[in-house]
């Protein structure tokens, strides 16, 4: 049986954030669903991951702090995530991240202009595959993420090939 290295690791955690946010954007700009409020921040942890991840590859002296910053971001990212899911499933209740964009509006044409644009509440599921909502997804590739994280803090070998 091959045993990964860590760089072997940070590959996986690259191309499944890659992955992740391809997957995003083909479903909201080429199938045509609005994302909410919630599902746009879900995006976040995955392009900080990517970022770190190539930070990490030229810079090779902060591999620990590096590893550190992976598993907090997937941490939020876990967090985030179930905390969508309670509001899809009606446990915990709407908060103003899921409210409107336009909560400043002072005349009457901007508030004209905000209703033309169309806002996506954060408890209904536009998107399923198999049943589930690309949220509940999110939570699995988040542990997921997270586990390989910890996986790459915890291996001991080097990056040298």
């Amino acid at each position: 049986m091959t045993t990964f290295k860590k760089v072997n690791y940070l590959q996986i955690l690259f191309i499944l954030s890659v992955t992740v946010l391809i997957s995003a954007f083909i479903i909201e700009y080429g199938f045509g669903f609005q994302p909410c409020n919630l599902c746009l921040i879900e995006r976040i942890p995955y392009g900080l991951a990517i970022i770190i991840l190539i930070i990490n590859y030229f810079f090779k002296s902060n591999q620990i702090f590096h590893s550190v910053l992976l598993i907090l971001v997937f941490s939020f990212s876990i967090i985030i995530s179930i905390y969508h899911l309670g509001i899809e499933e009606g446990i915990i209740e709407e908060s103003a991240v899921c409210a409107t964009n336009n909560l400043d509006l002072l005349t009457k044409e901007d508030i004209l202009k905000s209703l033309e644009v169309m806002r996506v509440s954060c408890k209904d599921v536009a998107f399923k595959i198999f049943g589930l909502s690309l949220t509940t997804y999110n939570i699995f590739i988040s542990v997921l993420m997270f586990l390989l994280s910890t996986k790459v803090y915890l291996v001991k070998n080097d990056f040298k090939k």
